[in-house]
Parts: structure tokens; sequence; C-alpha cells
């Protein structure tokens, strides 16, 4: 049982070789934070879907009904360590066809954070994570040139994306590229907050990831906005005041406070049940 274990994670490992069949994924297993938790992008029961929840269906469209099974471990405001602590062991049990592995965009916002100390612990999960489970997808950083509070980031957000890549290659991990999705830089991508997507931010994302891992996507995750009219400049003031009152101003109070959005929340999907 071991050998056969063993022989369908190799089966399952190196996609960027071409050696990745996603009809064979059977169980997938996210792992993060609220950008996998799907913050930003609210369901009709008051939870949030997200682009790991769409890309879940995009697995399970390939799939007999009921034959997919699909857990979400992420949990809004985890750093990188308590994500490596409480959701990788679990995902590890799990032992699924796919984990994602999107960790470590909350260490980089922390004052004093490293992206090489980051990635070192990144890569060190990767690992624990590669010899376990049969696919590994990990995800690089957006390019946060047009966003507010995040654009003087950039810099370490594309040190931590180069590790990424490099563990990546490394390990033998197909990459989500965030960075290059054009896309993502349109502000209609963000929801209201400025630090999640939107809803439609995430469908593209899930069609980025369907395509990395080889499904024939039913969209394009790059296909241009529709053209909009200009904004006047009072109403982007109007819209920065707003926007500094209701989310960065309470943000950076939990930051000061030591509170995260994530405290006392649970992740939404513990358990490999079947999607539909």
């Amino acid at each position: 049982m071991a050998d056969d274990s063993q022989g369908h994670q190799e089966q399952q490992r190196h996609p960027g070789t071409g050696g990745l069949d996603a009809g064979a994924i059977g169980s997938y297993t996210a792992v993060g934070d609220s950008f996998t938790e799907g913050v930003g992008d609210p369901g009709p029961d008051g939870s949030f879907v997200g682009w790991a929840d769409r890309l879940a269906v995009l697995l399970a469209d390939r799939r007999e009904e009921h034959s997919f099974r699909y857990a979400n471990l992420a949990v809004r405001g985890r750093l990188l360590d308590q994500i490596v602590a409480e959701q990788v062991p679990r995902a590890i049990e799990l032992a699924p066809d796919l984990v994602t592995f999107c960790a470590g965009g909350n260490d980089i916002l922390r004052p004093g954070g490293d992206p090489d100390a980051i990635a070192e612990r990144f890569e060190a999960a990767v690992v624990q994570l590669t010899a376990a489970v049969g696919t590994v997808l990990v995800c690089t950083g957006f390019d946060t040139r047009g966003v507010p509070v995040l654009r003087h980031l950039r810099g370490k957000i594309a040190t931590y994306t180069a590790h990424v890549r490099a563990i990546a290659d490394r390990n033998g991990c197909p990459v989500l590229d965030l960075w290059s999705l054009r896309s993502v830089q349109d502000r209609r991508a963000w929801s209201e907050d400025r630090l999640h997507l939107s809803a439609e931010g995430h469908t593209r994302v899930a069609l980025r990831a369907g395509q990395v891992l080889g499904l024939d996507v039913p969209a394009d995750p790059d296909q241009p906005w529709p053209p909009q009219d200009p904004r006047l400049p009072s109403e982007v003031r109007r819209d920065n005041i707003h926007w500094a009152r209701e989310y960065l101003v309470p943000w950076i109070g939990r930051r000061l406070r030591g509170e995260s959005s994530g405290d006392h929340v649970e992740p939404k999907r513990p358990d490999l049940l079947p999607l539909r």
C-alpha cells in the first residue's frame, strides 16, 4: 500500500514537465490566509467563496459527481508560522492529491518583515508538504504598484516572489504567478477595502490557477476589463477618504492592539468532503 501511494505521489509531482494529469486530481486542500479563505468574495450564506473554492469547482467538473473531495483550512489574518503550525500538519494528515500553499503575505506587511527569512520558513513547509502529498501549488505575491498603502512594499513583495519561484523550481511545484496576472491590477479586481480581491478578482485567479494545472478553463483570466468612464478628481478624493475611515484606520488599529481579523475564526471547510 505504501509503495502504491509513493508511486501516486511521484506521478502527481513535477507538473511543469507535463507529468500532471488534472483529471487525476480527486482531492484538494487549500492552505493559507484571507486570500485563500476568500475574503472579499461573499457567498449567499454569509461565508466567503474565493478563488480556492472556485478552483475546486473547476477540478470537480472533470470528475464523476460526488467523487471530488475538497477542504479549505485557510483563515484570515494568519501569519506564516501560524499556518505552518495549524494548517500544514492537517493538510499532511488529509493527504490530498493537490495542496495550494499561499502564505507569507501578512508577514511581509508587518514592520520589519524580512522576505529572505520568511522564504526560508516557507520552503521548509514546502519540503514537508511535497514529501507527503501529490502536488503542491505555490503562489507568488501581487504586483502592488497601483495599490494604496501597499505600493511602498513592492520591493519586499518582489523579493519574496523571486524566492517563491526559486523554491518552486527546487521542489518541483507549479506556480500560481499572481505578479504577472495583469487583470488583477485593475481596481475592479479589488474589494472596497483595497486589501482583498473582489468576486471578479477571485474568479480571475481561479481561472489562472486552473490554467497552471492544465485545465481547459471557460474564460481567459487576463481578458481585458470593459472600458469605463474616467472619474473626476473629486470622486477619487471622496473614495479615498471613505476608504481611510472605513478600512485603513481600523486595520491600523488592529495592528497597534496586536489583534487579527482571524481571531476566533475557524476554517470554513476543515475536512475533505465531497464538493457536490
